[in-house]
């Protein structure tokens, strides 16, 4: 335990500020909810997240954010006050988008404050949250030691590849003074997400001329090939610590039983904590592909065969230091509370901001939930107060952090 995070805990949360801001949460709950199953009720699926978007836009605006706007990548941003370059930044953010395709059909239901839907939880929970807090700080932003970035991003999921958060990270003119960043993501109230899952993915192709089966079988065939390539990886040795997986999502190729297919493709996913494995495990899926042409081309065999491999997907790993003057503050708030700090390994927008060695978390956003990324996806809102206090706690004492980090100077905001 961090004394001096401790002490700079119970001071913010003795002020008189801060208990207005808690009070206000608890009174709010009811509008928290109405938001939340407003906010599921518009679809949101990969790069498809505008309409959302727009509609937080107008709840930034509400609340009396600055310079509220969309970005160059859809992200829609507000800040606690008029953002001056060169001062420090606390990003408070949650995803807007789902796992679901447009086809799906969105019908959010509701009995008391259990919420039924696609996405209600994953990452409804975390939007809702993003907008309390929003609403909460915006009406007190004297009590903020440091500016706050607050953004609804796109891009987390699968295929988004992050794409919001390497717009924040490495395209905006703020980039570098962003020196806390917290996302919020899903259910839940002890857990953070202190460790980024890296993944890379990449989509594998082997084509050839093709031909019919019984009357020209000399005719290299592409799944064969493709087949035998995937499985040298998927036998290869693992290494547990730290751990990684190579999967085979997808598989497909041919159009008849009775045809030699003229195309195989393969989707893959690689996962590891670590950096180094994870390009092990690239330059070994470039191999086998490549040694498993050459082989059947050293056959008799007619036909040449060719490959390629597109990256899809990159999402980098990272870990957060054990002095991070963030992890300091949450490990603060949740002795101050009575909660234990579970620490985890995710895959979430954190990733990028941890892989570049910043302070970097992402925490859970309250209540229960169940059945994420399935089309019976439920959230429950019971005791959602706790962690939305958490959040408030972390979030103002990540501010006088970065506020003392960049300046040295102890600055006393207006309770």
């Amino acid at each position: 335990m961090n004394p001096a995070a401790f002490a700079r805990v119970q001071e913010i949360a003795a002020r008189g500020s801060t208990h207005r801001a808690f009070q206000w949460l608890h009174l709010q709950e009811p509008r928290i909810r109405t938001w939340q199953r407003e906010l599921v009720g518009i679809p949101a699926p990969p790069f498809a997240e505008a309409a959302r978007a727009a509609w937080f836009l107008d709840r930034f605006r509400e609340f009396g954010l600055c310079d509220v706007r969309i970005d160059a990548e859809g992200n829609a941003l507000g800040w606690l006050r008029t953002y001056q370059p060169g001062q420090p930044l606390v990003l408070l953010s949650a995803h807007l988008d789902t796992v679901f395709p447009a086809e799906v059909m969105i019908a959010p239901t509701e009995d008391g404050p259990l919420l039924r839907a696609p996405g209600a939880a994953d990452n409804g929970a975390g939007l809702a949250a993003l907008l309390a807090l929003a609403a909460v700080s915006a009406a007190d932003p004297d009590a903020y030691a440091a500016n706050v970035l607050f953004a609804a991003n796109v891009g987390e999921e699968a295929e988004g590849n992050l794409r919001g958060m390497r717009q924040i990270f490495e395209r905006s003119g703020y980039a570098r003074n962003v020196i806390a960043a917290i996302a919020l993501e899903g259910a839940g109230t002890q857990t953070l997400v202190t460790r980024g899952l890296g993944s890379r993915r990449f989509r594998v192709t082997v084509t050839g001329p093709g031909g019919h089966a019984w009357t020209e079988p000399e005719i290299a065939n592409p799944i064969l090939v493709l087949a035998a390539a995937l499985t040298r990886c998927a036998v290869e040795p693992l290494l547990q610590q730290p751990r990684s997986v190579f999967n085979v999502g997808r598989l497909e190729g041919g159009s008849s039983v009775t045809s030699v297919p003229e195309r195989a493709t393969a989707l893959v996913d690689i996962r590891s904590v670590s950096e180094e494995e994870l390009l092990r495990l690239e330059v070994l899926l470039y191999r086998a592909v490549e040694d498993a042409v050459l082989e059947i081309h050293a056959q008799p065999c007619r036909g040449a065969l060719h490959f390629k491999i597109e990256c899809i997907g990159d999402r980098p790993a990272g870990s957060l230091d054990s002095r991070s003057p963030l992890l300091a503050s949450v490990r603060a708030v949740d002795r101050h509370l009575r909660l234990r700090t579970e620490e985890r390994i995710g895959s979430t927008d954190a990733n990028l901001p941890l892989a570049q060695g910043r302070d970097a978390i992402a925490m859970g956003a309250g209540g229960r939930a169940g059945g994420i990324h399935t089309t019976a996806e439920w959230f429950d809102a019971t005791n959602r107060e706790l962690a939305l206090r958490r959040i408030l706690l972390v979030l103002l004492d990540a501010c006088s952090a970065a506020y003392l980090q960049v300046s040295g100077v102890n600055r006393s905001p207006e309770v």
